[in-house]
Formats: structure tokens, C-alpha cells, sequence
């Protein structure tokens, strides 16, 4: 098939469509709007269904029944409108439905601004919502690979019944780009039938009972470990990252960056590398599971660690974990839509190569 130019969430829509996804349930918030804008118009055209309901809140419990089904659903929103759906995913995750739900995050914290941000990293990977519970997160760099991550996440989230969550930043959602969607394309996991369904009682099989209450605390505590055992695996089995710079010798500096962020870490890497300073970068593609090994194995080769994000540096506390020792830590950020550039990384990785950086203390 060939390439057509897309905005990236009509790319996100699209893939949707093309994984089979023909339900979807949401409430409009900017800078996400053309997801459902896109659906609204293109879900009928294959059978399916849109609907905005009237709140975040709805629209998230809406997923829940029609996920019960066994149907590939999905909602998608940003920031303050998955803070509204929290409980509802807490749920979800509790039933062990699959779901994909998307976040293009904007800036805050409260209403903040519609500009990009990568400020739900915490919200993503740490504190969703109530109870022990992970979902499998996502974090494209370009819009071709949110297509291809989309349809990755609705073979994830029926092979672990979990939800997988997809995060971008705004300028995810909003440029565009080529994309292809590929005609040929087979399922990532071998996808057991949906025999938990519950699609009515047939009396060759068990009722299926859709549910996330458990009062007798043995059972739930025998359900708590059953989704422990399923985040392991998770843990195990579904790692990704890229790595980019010299694959061998001493590194000056390692750039840790995701997304869109590091599109701007690899400009800067190739124009440091014209200059004789050897960068590398890793792009954690999976935030949750973190790539902890890759980043310790990577670090270990290299003088200085650096940090990049539109956040405060919430990442930082899973690169601490992924730290062996007390290597020299640095970080660089932006913040409420403001935009990083490869200049400003170039000057930061001189800064530090100059001993002008502080160094961010860890344990």
C-alpha cells in the first residue's frame, strides 16, 4: 500500500480501523480532537460504532461493557481527560479486559495548556489510578511508528487482557507525515480465542462473568497475584528501545530521551558526532516495562548520563534505578508546551564535557 500524508491521531485512527477496532467511546479534548473527529466519520464506513458520550467518565465505563464482549474497543484523550477516566481503567484492568487507550499529553498541571508536554510519564507509569495495578504503555517518535504501535497495542491487550495505553505529546497528534499501512500485516502475539467473553450462556461453556469485586480477601489476594504474574511477564517478554551512536568504546556523553524529545536527541547526536564528541542515545519505546538493562548496559560505557524531557524529570527516577553507581547524572528540560531544540542539547552536552552542568544527585 502506498504511503499517504497524515496528521498523526488521523494515523492513530486509521490504524485503529485497520486492527480490527470497530467501537469507540470518548469525549473531545484538544490536542487530540481529530481521533474522534476522524472515527466519527470512518468507523460507519466499516460497520462500526462512535460514540461521544457526554463526560471522560462515560465514556470510559462505555469501554468497559463493550470490552466485556470481547470486541477490540478504544477511547482516546489527553492529560485532565485520563485523570477523569482513572477509576473506570482501575476497573478495567481489574476485569482484565483489553483496551487501548490513547493519551496525547498536553501541558499542566490542572487545565494547563493544549501545547505539547510529556508531563503524564508519573500518571503512565507509577499512579494511573487506585489499586495494584500496570497497563503496558507505549511512547512513539514519529507518526509512522504511533500506527504501527497502535495496532502492537490491540494484539497486547488481548494476549495479556490488560489495557495498553499509548502516549504521545502533542506534536504526535497534530504534524504530519507519510505512513504506510501494511495489507499483509499479521498479529504480533498468538491470540487465544475469547472464551471469557461474555456474549451470552451457551451451555457448552461457562458463564462468563465480567467483574472486578472481589469480597472474600483470599480470592482477592489469589487475583492479585494472578495479575502480578501477568505484569512479570510483561516485564520479561515486552521491553523495547532503540539505541542510536558509536556500538562500541567509551561514550562522553548518553542522552536518555522519548518520543518527540528524542527526535531532537538524535539531531543533536549527529551534529555532536561532526564535532568529535561521541554521543549515544537510548529512546525508551516502552515505559512501562522500562528498559532498565539496556540503559545501565549503555551507561556503563559513558562519562556523563543525560536527561531529556518536556517534564520536570519524572523519568529520572526510573533512570536512578537503571544506574549502577553514581555516574555523573544531568538533565535538561522545557516545560508548559515550551518546545526543546538540537541547539539546546548541544550546548547542554558542552556544558557538561566543560564541568558548567550540575549534576543531578542520586542514591
Amino acid at each position: 500500500m502506498a504511503k499517504k500524508l497524515m496528521k498523526g491521531s488521523e494515523a492513530i485512527a486509521e490504524a485503529a480501523v485497520q486492527a480490527g477496532c470497530h467501537l469507540f467511546f470518548g469525549y473531545p479534548i484538544t490536542p487530540q480532537n481529530e481521533i474522534p473527529e476522524y472515527l466519527s466519520s470512518r468507523l460507519p464506513q466499516v460497520g462500526g460504532t462512535f460514540v461521544q458520550a457526554e463526560s471522560e467518565v462515560a465514556s470510559i465505563n462505555m469501554l468497559y461493557g463493550a470490552a466485556g464482549t470481547g470486541e477490540r474497543v478504544m477511547t482516546s484523550s489527553s492529560s485532565p481527560g485520563i485523570s477523569l477516566m482513572a477509576e473506570g481503567i482501575s476497573y478495567i484492568a481489574g476485569a482484565e479486559l483489553p483496551v487501548v487507550l490513547v493519551n496525547i499529553m498536553r501541558a499542566g498541571p490542572g487545565l494547563g495548556g493544549i501545547l505539547p508536554s510529556q508531563s503524564d510519564y508519573f500518571q503512565t507509569t507509577k499512579g494511573l489510578a487506585h489499586g495494584d495495578f500496570r497497563v503496558l504503555a507505549l511512547a512513539p517518535w514519529s507518526i509512522q511508528e504511533a500506527a504501527d504501535l497502535i495496532q502492537d497495542a490491540f494484539d497486547l491487550a488481548d494476549y495479556y487482557r490488560n489495557p495498553v495505553m499509548v502516549v504521545g505529546d502533542g506534536l504526535i497528534g497534530q504534524m504530519m507525515e507519510p505512513v504506510e499501512f501494511r495489507e499483509d500485516r499479521r498479529p504480533i502475539k498468538e491470540l487465544p480465542p475469547k472464551t471469557w467473553a461474555s456474549t451470552g450462556w451457551k451451555k457448552d461453556r461457562p458463564k462468563a462473568i465480567i467483574n472486578s469485586l472481589f469480597l472474600d480477601p483470599e480470592e482477592l489476594e489469589r487475583h492479585n497475584f494472578k495479575l502480578k504474574a501477568k505484569y512479570d511477564e510483561m516485564e520479561r517478554e515486552e521491553i523495547r528501545f532503540a539505541y542510536y551512536g558509536p556500538e562500541e568504546g567509551e561514550l562522553d556523553v548518553l542522552i536518555i530521551a522519548y518520543g518527540t524529545v528524542a527526535r531532537v536527541g538524535l539531531t543533536a547526536l549527529e551534529e555532536l558526532g561532526e564535532q568529535g564528541i561521541r554521543v549515544g542515545m537510548i529512546r525508551p519505546i516502552t515505559l512501562f516495562p522500562f528498559p532498565y538493562e539496556a540503559i545501565r548496559n549503555a551507561a556503563d560505557r559513558a562519562k556523563h548520563i543525560l536527561v531529556t524531557e518536556l517534564s520536570t524529570g519524572q523519568m529520572i527516577e526510573d533512570v536512578h534505578l537503571a544506574l549502577r553507581d553514581g555516574r555523573p547524572l544531568h538533565f535538561h528540560c522545557r516545560l508548559g508546551g515550551m518546545l526543546i531544540s538540537p541547539e539546546e542539547v548541544i550546548d547542554k552536552v558542552h556544558e557538561i564535557l566543560e564541568g558548567r552542568s550540575e549534576e543531578i544527585r542520586h542514591g
